[in-house]
């Protein structure tokens, strides 16, 4: 059962540019468990090279940060107020064709796993692609790995076939880390009523996105806009099934941008849910521009109605419960 005294601040999606500085951040804002990206495009062996550089910031700022495997070490984070990092994929390259690699992905600490990112995959369809044949033989194989080991199934930047038979074929919950409503703001990434719907009632979970090309009216988007938008989905689906997934690439350079679009597989920029006029990072709303702005969501879900055990619920409960049930071997 989870403690309901405990009020965790959990982001279900950063990829920063670590340093220092966020990590002192971090916990200055409160932030006591953070999902970070270690492979966009990268291959098994470059991911596991992200790993051993977050093992050095691990070994230099012990009093900040520390290695997250479970819902306890999101406990031990506030007990001890440091911050629990927790890996995972944007994208299936780092298993490459291998699902014995999932397995071992998981012991190395990934907990995360998008089965596409924008484009077709060997697993599952990206939400920029034409058609949207849906999951592949590959992905079952894949899905039905991650379910038996405790590797989450995560369809934030997937097509909507795609997204709704990972829902069907996972015997677990799955998640959409980093995206929000369709009906609030039409842009490819951004999920429809029929794929929440069953999402939330498969037990899935949805982390809101403050990514500016998420947001009705971008950088402009207010804080109310924002947290009415939230009081909505709690509404149609649950507030039990809501959290924070901000996509916070924060003191990242445009330059990235293009590793994220592109990988390999572009020679010319890919744009994406950018454009050619502005292919870098847009500014973030200035009621949330990085780690120390964390109160302000929680702020603004009380003044547009939210009870306080609501708000704790969606700033990390929600996350703190799906983590407990998520990360561990399949219960037969």
């Amino acid at each position: 059962m989870t403690d309901t005294t405990l009020k965790p601040i959990v982001d279900c999606l950063q990829y920063a540019k670590w340093s220092k500085k966020i990590f002192e951040e971090m916990r200055e804002g409160g932030v006591h468990a953070v999902h970070v990206t270690i492979a966009y495009h990268e291959t098994f062996r470059e991911m596991v090279l992200n790993i051993e550089a977050f093992n050095r910031w691990f070994e230099h700022y012990p009093d900040l940060i520390f290695m997250g495997r479970s819902g306890d070490d999101i406990r031990k984070a506030v007990r001890e107020n440091r911050t629990a990092i927790f890996f995972g994929f944007q994208n299936p390259s780092a298993i490459e064709d291998d699902t014995g690699l999932i397995e071992i992905c998981h012991t190395l600490g990934a907990r995360f796993m998008q089965l596409s990112y924008n484009n077709q995959s060997l697993l599952a369809t990206g939400c920029y692609e034409t058609e949207d044949p849906g999951i592949t033989r590959f992905g079952k194989q894949a899905i039905a790995e991650m379910n038996r080991v405790g590797m989450v199934i995560d369809m934030s930047h997937s097509a909507e076939r795609s997204t709704l038979e990972a829902i069907e074929l996972s015997s677990r919950p799955i998640t959409i880390t980093h995206a929000n409503p369709h009906w609030w703001h039409p842009a490819l990434r951004n999920k429809s009523d029929t794929v929440l719907k069953a999402l939330t009632e498969a037990g899935g979970m949805l982390g809101f996105s403050i990514y500016p090309h998420h947001l009705k009216g971008g950088t402009d988007c207010t804080l109310q806009d924002f947290c009415q938008m939230i009081a909505e989905t709690a509404e149609r689906y649950g507030v039990k099934h809501l959290g924070i997934g901000t996509d916070l690439c924060q003191d990242q350079p445009d330059s990235i941008v293009t590793w994220m679009r592109n990988g390999r597989w572009a020679k010319e920029m890919d744009f994406g849910e950018g454009s050619a006029d502005n292919p870098g990072f847009p500014p973030q709303p200035s009621w949330f521009e990085g780690n120390l702005h964390f109160k302000n969501i929680a702020g603004g879900l009380s003044e547009v109605g939210f009870a306080e055990n609501e708000v704790d619920a969606i700033m990390g409960g929600n996350w703190l419960r799906f983590y407990d049930a998520s990360f561990g071997p399949q219960v037969a």
